[in-house]
């Protein structure tokens, strides 16, 4: 039987759809007395079953907590008449994996997320089910099983971490780590950052990662109001949890399922949220594989479309000033949403998890308070449209994502500087080869050729602690992460492992990145070019066994999300 198979099985009703296949009848005595052993009573078995997917884990503060609130969703569940069943997914640290070949394992983390919470739910036969995730894969992860499945089902955010001394956080260890190679950053002041900037539980504090897809689920109508924008330890994230638990019931009683909420329009409000906050450039690559798990149809072309006329609003790190507990202590996401959907901004009639449509659950929402300078007007906006920036050109004919925020200028040209890996430009970086005038060229990264795609903080942030922000630019087939900010292109498509045009670039060669046009082109002739090409090899594979050959094997361009079921 398929995940979206509509039947029932043995009698059962709708909301027991897929558990009364599993625990009703004579023949199906093994599988009640299995289930005993793990605490179901005898009036469980005619309860709608809700699983609970939590990516608890102690490998990061990201996600350290959530054992607590797996707990909270599973009693919501259990006291509006359902039957919770815990079960855990994995999670990997980009923080912790960052700038290290473990990072090359931090995108096909999404898979696997997503891949285990569908293998459980419908492998046990649940009927709903609450995902909760913390780190950054986690999100996507989550919903991309969500999408697949079909069945009730809603996501909870773990939370944002509180800030630490000096309103510090994880980027500002890795810009320290560049204030050190330039002689600004003591090793001593180094070591001080290091051991104040993660004060306790929660995901990374700006517009990163992490939050930028809070914020985009919650758009897309699969959270509940502000599950986006709470810290990770408070009464209100439990509440939230805990109400996540109860909206699952909800849900199977009024039959809503994620088909319903996941339309094209909801996918709209999801990116014009993430413009509208800053978000990180990571959102368009899992959007793009989000409405692929869900059957809607969404480029890269839309993420231009939509930036043409949606403005930045929010202040937030990398780029602004503010942290995201800040914008929580000023009331959340929603007043900026509401602020947007009287704008006409978003799509007010789309279903969300609340059994109420956007401009249902905003109808109450106040304003910010006055004098609050977090989140601009719409008629004084940081930026009138996008900083996530489409580029295409001879260099990115399928396409690349740049993050302009303006504050670096709308284009650069400089001399090519060129990288077979994130090692090697990271230490060209450091040691002073990297100068001002270069575009540094990392290439090899991509999904295939990662193979993973691996983000590319380390370099970023050495440029930024370097002081070189504004004065070198970075290209690349991979990826980078929320944190990153300067003028920095990602995701170039088609990647160098398969032959894309970066695979071509030499040191010295001219590029210009501009922003304005959209244009990402390498000023070296055709002819030129195609001598180049013929000149190239693929190099050696990197993938190894297991896991990252599979991964490199099926996965698709980063332009079409990196997914790994395309074929």
């Amino acid at each position: 039987m398929t995940s979206k198979d509509k039947g029932t099985g043995n009698g059962g009703s709708d909301e027991r759809r897929y558990s009364s296949i599993v625990v009703d009848g004579v023949e199906q005595a093994p599988s009640r007395a299995m289930l005993r052993a793990v605490g179901f009573s005898e009036a469980d078995f005619n309860k709608s079953q809700v699983g609970i997917a939590s990516t608890w884990s102690m490998v990061t503060p990201c996600n350290m907590h959530i054992d607590e609130l797996a707990r909270e969703a599973a009693a919501g569940a259990d006291s509006a008449g359902g039957k919770a069943v815990l079960f855990n997914t994995i999670t990997v640290s980009d923080g912790i994996s960052m700038g290290t070949q473990g990072m090359r394992y931090s995108l096909v983390s999404r898979e696997v997320i997503a891949d285990s919470i569908e293998t459980v739910v419908a492998g046990e036969g649940f009927d709903g089910f609450v995902a909760i995730g913390g780190c950054d894969k986690n999100m996507p992860g989550c919903v991309m099983a969500m999408a697949r499945l079909d069945r009730p089902s809603v996501f909870v955010y773990g939370g944002t971490i509180q800030p630490g001394a000096e309103r510090r956080d994880i980027v500002s260890v890795f810009e320290a780590v560049g204030g050190v190679a330039s002689g600004k950053v003591s090793p001593e002041l180094l070591l001080e950052v290091e051991q104040t900037a993660i004060p306790g539980p929660g995901s990374c504090g700006g517009m990163y990662t992490a939050n930028t897809m809070a914020s985009a689920i919650e758009a897309l109508g699969l959270s509940l109001p502000n599950s986006s924008a709470q810290d990770a330890i408070s009464e209100q994230k439990r509440h939230d949890s805990r109400s996540a638990g109860e909206a699952v019931v909800n849900l199977l009683k009024r039959g809503i399922r994620p088909s319903h909420i996941l339309t094209r329009e909801a996918f709209e409000n999801a990116i014009t949220v993430v413009i509208s906050v800053g978000g990180s450039t990571n959102a368009v690559l899992h959007l793009l594989a989000m409405a692929f798990e869900a059957g809607v149809e969404l480029t890269l072309d839309d993420f231009t479309r939509i930036g043409a006329k949606v403005p930045v609003l929010a202040d937030l790190r990398p780029s602004g000033q503010y942290a995201m507990s800040e914008l929580i202590a000023i009331g959340g996401l929603q007043p900026l949403l509401k602020q947007l959907l009287n704008a006409g901004l978003l799509h007010g009639d789309c279903l969300t998890v609340t059994g109420k449509t956007v401009a249902e659950n905003l109808a109450n929402v106040a304003p910010y308070p006055a004098g609050q300078k977090i989140v601009r007007a719409l008629n004084d906006p940081i930026k009138p449209d996008s900083h996530l920036v489409v580029l295409y050109g001879n260099l990115a004919p399928e396409g690349a994502v740049a993050k302009i925020s303006g504050k670096e200028g709308l284009s650069f040209t400089g001399s090519a500087r060129v990288y077979g890996s994130e090692e090697s430009a990271l230490a060209g970086i450091l040691d002073g080869t990297v100068v001002a005038g270069d575009v540094v060229v990392i290439r090899y990264e991509g999904p295939k050729g990662g193979p993973g795609m691996r983000e590319m903080l380390s370099p970023t942030g050495a440029i930024m602690g370097k002081g070189l922000g504004d004065q070198v630019a970075l290209i690349t087939d991979g990826r980078f992460s929320g944190g990153s900010h300067g003028f920095v292109v990602g995701h170039v498509t088609p990647e160098a492992a398969v032959g894309g045009p970066l695979a071509l670039v030499q040191d010295g060669d001219r590029i210009t990145i501009d922003a304005t046009a959209r244009t990402l082109a390498l000023d070296v002739a055709d002819a030129e070019l195609a001598t180049r090409r013929k000149q190239w090899s693929a190099p050696p594979s990197k993938e190894g066994p297991g896991t990252l050959r599979k991964y490199a094997a099926l996965v698709s361009s980063a332009s079409e999300g990196a997914v790994t079921t395309k074929a």
